[in-house]
């Protein structure tokens, strides 16, 4: 696949995932917030021989989206695009979220994914093949009190993307929905609290590339991690607080 879209790739994943897809013949879109960050991420990725295009549009924007994607998809027909953009959500204190943040997070996580992920969709099944990848969490299958609507969101992204895939496949366009767990990014530095089997963000963009070779529905890990997050949901209420209770985290005053 020549031509790669990856949404929020100033940072964290989805730099890393910039990196790793870097290469002659490549073309990569890459969308993000930070205008500095972005450009220093496109110039590493030029560095390794791909051809960058760079955008800052805001996701929730719908309509200036779809015409964005019309336009890139003219110019060089998208073959892979990974919807990552997100933001944290959560309470800086550590109370219940406020309802202008927990809309937020909605319209950037979930609105947002969609607005760039379903005019791909139409796209690649004219085309007859594509594929996209929805950047969600464990969070989808273990929802964290401390993050409701970052939690709502990622699980809405799973069961949207699983259900999409098999909608799809006749098409000849794969959907694969990631749920990584704990990753070293400056989005999760934001975060006070435990953070078991936390990898590196170069490390999650190898097993996401791996896993999206592979067209695998569930691109979940660490393996451990995952299986106890999937786990959780058939528990219980009373061992799943108790299992979710050394979960509980903090947002960063100054985010």
């Amino acid at each position: 696949m020549s031509v790669t879209l990856i949404t929020g790739a100033s940072s964290g994943i989805g730099a890393a995932l910039a990196r790793h897809y870097a290469e002659p013949g490549t073309t990569l879109i890459l969308h993000g917030r930070d205008a500095p960050r972005l450009q220093a991420v496109a110039e590493a990725c030029r560095a390794k021989g791909a051809r960058v295009e760079t955008a800052r549009l805001d996701v929730r924007d719908r309509t200036a989206v779809a015409a964005w994607l019309q336009a890139l998809d003219a110019a060089h027909p998208l073959d892979r695009v990974i919807v990552n953009a997100a933001i944290n959500g959560g309470d800086p204190g550590g109370d219940v979220e406020s309802i202008e943040m927990a809309f937020e997070t909605v319209d950037v996580n979930l609105v947002g994914a969609l607005n760039v992920a379903l005019p791909c969709v139409t796209l690649m099944r004219a085309r007859g093949r594509g594929q996209i990848a929805l950047v969600s969490s464990l969070a989808a299958f273990a929802p964290l009190p401390d993050a409701p609507s970052y939690s709502g969101t990622k699980a809405a992204l799973l069961a949207h993307g699983l259900a999409l895939r098999e909608k799809l496949k006749p098409y000849g366009v794969r959907i694969n929905v990631v749920t990584p767990g704990y990753v070293k990014t400056a989005m999760g530095g934001e975060y006070q609290g435990w953070r078991p089997l936390e990898i590196s963000a170069a490390d999650a963009a190898a097993r996401i590339a791996r896993g999206l070779a592979r067209d695998r529905d569930i691109v979940a890990f660490p393996w451990i991690l995952a299986a106890a997050a999937r786990g959780a949901a058939l528990l219980p209420e009373r061992l799943r607080r108790l299992g979710m209770s050394g979960f509980s985290f903090k947002i960063r005053v100054g985010r």
